[in-house]
């Protein structure tokens, strides 16, 4: 499975309809969003061309390839709108035999840790920034974000395809990769 794994789109109708036209061009077979889809939240500054009805109006017709985690930013008032289920604060993935715990990232993160076995793949969004971290016994990835980037990185997604993760900039330029079995 060819996945595109996205997070804090944060309303921007501008950053939601590069992810979109990314994931077209990237022919993946699904959308992972890790969440704060459609509210800036109040730490943040408001990001380029914030709409989140337009927001809606892109992700709701795509919503049979989109598979997504609940962020701090997202309510109930949002899945009222969504036509996809927003709500799950993580899920588990089986990527070839790689056990990926999927979540944003306020929750569940490196400072507190889920159930994770050696080797485990613990992915979330929440912080802005691009990460690929070897831990004592687990993998620590972030795909930054689409709308709002922080610590001067780029607006990015991933990309996972037969064991190889990809970090990409919004244009589909690798900036950073990583496979199983190897060090970030």
């Amino acid at each position: 499975m060819r996945l595109m794994i996205a997070s804090d789109i944060h309303g921007s109708a501008f950053y939601c309809r590069q992810m979109l036209d990314a994931y077209e061009r990237e022919k993946a077979d699904r959308l992972l969003l890790l969440g704060d889809i459609l509210y800036h939240g109040p730490r943040n500054d408001l990001p380029k061309e914030y709409a989140p009805k337009e927001v809606i109006g892109m992700l709701n017709p795509v919503r049979e390839n989109l598979l997504c985690v609940r962020g701090n930013c997202d309510t109930e008032v949002d899945q009222m709108v969504l036509e996809f289920p927003i709500m799950a604060e993580y899920c588990l993935l089986d990527l070839e035999g790689q056990t990926i715990f999927v979540t944003h990232g306020h929750n569940f993160n490196p400072e507190h840790l889920p159930m994770l076995k050696e080797g485990d793949i613990l992915l979330n969004g929440h912080t802005h920034v691009p990460v690929c971290e070897e831990k004592e016994k687990y993998i620590y990835m972030n795909p930054g974000s689409v709308s709002i980037p922080k610590e001067n990185s780029a607006h990015s997604y991933m990309i996972y395809d037969k064991h190889l993760f990809e970090w990409k900039d919004m244009n589909g330029e690798v900036y950073h990769t990583w496979k199983t079995n190897m060090h970030c």
